[in-house]
């Protein structure tokens, strides 16, 4: 059973899977979009859009409850003044998943994860 099962292990102890999940966010505001597999975007979604709404706050706790994650604070700069306002009016729904076949190495399910518009 999977009874309050709360996210995906991915193969990976804790302490490597933050790291990941952190690296991938990263990129994803970075450049907007990022191309992964499946359930590494749906976790990265999960963080993702957490982070937006917190940045959406825009005071100093946020601030410093962002850079827990993100550890670039000329990232953070950028998530608090360019991305959260441009999502001001919109309660969820910031990011998506859009499926983009198979990988060829290992047929792993690729998807591209972006910033809606």
């Amino acid at each position: 059973m999977r009874h309050r099962k709360d996210h995906r292990k991915l193969g990976r102890p804790a302490d490597q899977r933050r790291a990941m999940l952190r690296s991938q966010v990263d990129a994803l505001f970075r450049h907007s979009r990022v191309k992964t597999t499946v359930q590494k975007a749906k976790e990265t979604q999960r963080l993702a859009e957490r982070l937006i709404t917190t940045a959406k706050r825009g005071d100093l706790h946020a601030r410093r409850r962002v850079l827990r994650n993100i550890r670039d604070k000329a990232l953070v700069a950028h998530l608090f003044d360019e991305i959260a306002p441009r999502y001001a009016d919109r309660d969820g729904g910031y990011t998506r998943v859009i499926r983009a076949g198979r990988r060829a190495g290992d047929n792993a399910e690729m998807a591209i994860l972006e910033l809606t518009d």
